[in-house]
């Protein structure tokens, strides 16, 4: 996995439609995978609403409004007390910004409940996710995983096809197919608000696949005009790492926290990481960062040449090599895994060692950003749970012992999880500019 900037392209226009000294808390689960939104650098024009309101009626107020909408988008519903203080507002003015936008449809309240800090009947303020549909589509190296999801990128439809050719037609094809099946399910690819595809590779800002090496691409592909031809709908393209952390931090681990890694281990080593509530992205960010830090000085090497860096270690062909020696035959990572899982003492002895091996990172991690939080994620991402008391010797040996707890959320891999992080991609696409407002306002009229 590497992450990597994503980019858009203009459509046809649309149609109405841890514990102290370094032990790791593991919390295990069966969860599945975008920066924050800006806010428009040039305001709207002011779009008339029935009652003859303007979402946009004095200089800044585009922005301000946006503001609110994708606060509530992100953490609704929320009582307006609380609304206002997430974004320093007072009650006047929330009430001043939020009024149009509840005429218009974007914003809706909830049935009355008690405010949680005082006590008295409020109507929350929310969005009605289940208006929009999004479809998301993630490319892996033989099949694509899509999925159809809302606003809040909840899953509401799963599929998959396989990619036997991937050459870049055929990869277009495919997705497109998927994406018009996917789309069916919602009333055809007009009631789709936004597609969003990504990919283990690098993307450029125009929307053109520069790299993706698990799709054997190594010459520019310019998926996104593709697809945003077949398709008739606005796409996004972008690195599968990077959209899943956008995801994560709109409608996920973000919900909680304003700072998380993210990491994935499989075929290869994703890492992203939000801080200060905003997804760090850099020139960088399509790297494989985390790839090649080392790990062990006397392990093996990976496929450059390093010695006991983590790719050599930690991904799946590292685990599939070591259980290939330890057990005299060829042996797949999830038959490793499950081996270890039913008690063969020669697997588990295979598992603990990469499980060391991944506490050594998620410490290195932990110290380097100081996050909240890590999510691990990936194929391989059993490791740390197979092989928990493994683990928290990995981290324990490698952090300060009067460090915080690493508080790390495992999260069994599930591969529409990767859908997801494009369809959550392509919705803060969607929402980041003015259209939405604008859109919704007309909708209305």
């Amino acid at each position: 996995m590497d992450s990597h900037s994503r980019a858009a392209r203009q459509a046809p226009p649309r149609t109405s439609g841890a514990a102290g000294g370094g032990e790791a808390v593991v919390a295990a689960g069966t969860d599945r995978r975008l920066v924050s939104a800006p806010s428009p650098t040039t305001s709207p024009v002011a779009t008339p609403l029935p009652d003859g309101q303007q979402l946009s009626a004095a200089p800044g107020a585009p922005g301000a409004a946006h503001d609110v909408a994708v606060e509530v988008l992100r953490h609704g519903p929320l009582p307006r007390s609380q609304l206002a203080r997430r974004l320093g507002l007072s009650a006047g003015s929330l009430t001043r910004l939020s009024k149009p936008l509840i005429a218009s449809g974007l914003l809706v309240e909830a049935p009355p409940a008690a405010d949680p800090e005082t006590r008295r009947p409020t109507r929350p303020l929310d969005v009605p996710a289940d208006r929009h549909r999004f479809v998301g589509v993630d490319l892996s190296a033989d099949r694509a995983w899509g999925v159809l999801t809302d606003l809040r990128a909840q899953v509401l439809a799963r599929e998959d096809a396989p990619l036997p050719d991937r050459s870049p037609a055929a990869v277009a094809d495919a997705t497109a197919r998927l994406v018009t099946s996917l789309a069916g399910r919602a009333g055809g690819t007009g009631a789709v608000e936004e597609v969003g595809v990504t990919l283990d590779g690098y993307v450029d800002p125009s929307g053109v696949v520069r790299r993706a090496l698990s799709l054997g691409w190594s010459t520019p592909v310019d998926l996104t005009a593709t697809l945003t031809d077949r398709l008739g709908r606005r796409v996004v393209v972008g690195n599968g790492m990077h959209a899943f952390t956008q995801t994560e931090h709109w409608f996920g681990e973000g919900r909680a926290t304003t700072s998380f890694a993210a990491l994935a281990v499989g075929a290869g080593i994703g890492y992203g990481l939000v801080m200060h509530d905003a997804v760090v992205e850099t020139p960088d960010t399509a790297l494989h960062l985390l790839s090649h830090l080392p790990l062990d000085g006397s392990g093996p090497r990976c496929p450059v040449g390093h010695r006991g860096c983590a790719s050599s270690l930690l991904t799946l062909p590292a685990l599939e090599a070591a259980a290939r020696l330890a057990l005299g035959r060829p042996t797949t990572a999830e038959e490793l895994l499950t081996r270890a899982a039913a008690g063969d003492p020669a697997a588990q002895v295979v598992v603990d060692d990469a499980a060391r091996h991944l506490g050594t990172l998620v410490a290195a991690v932990a110290s380097f950003t100081m996050v909240e939080r890590i999510l691990l994620t990936g194929d391989a991402a059993a490791v740390a749970t197979v092989g928990r008391a493994a683990l928290a010797e990995g981290v324990h040996a490698a952090r300060d012992p009067e460090a915080s707890a690493v508080d790390l959320v495992v999260r069994s891999d599930d591969s529409s999880v990767w859908g997801r992080g494009a369809a959550g991609m392509a919705v803060q696409a969607y929402v980041s500019g003015p259209e939405w407002l604008a859109l919704e306002a007309a909708e209305a009229g």
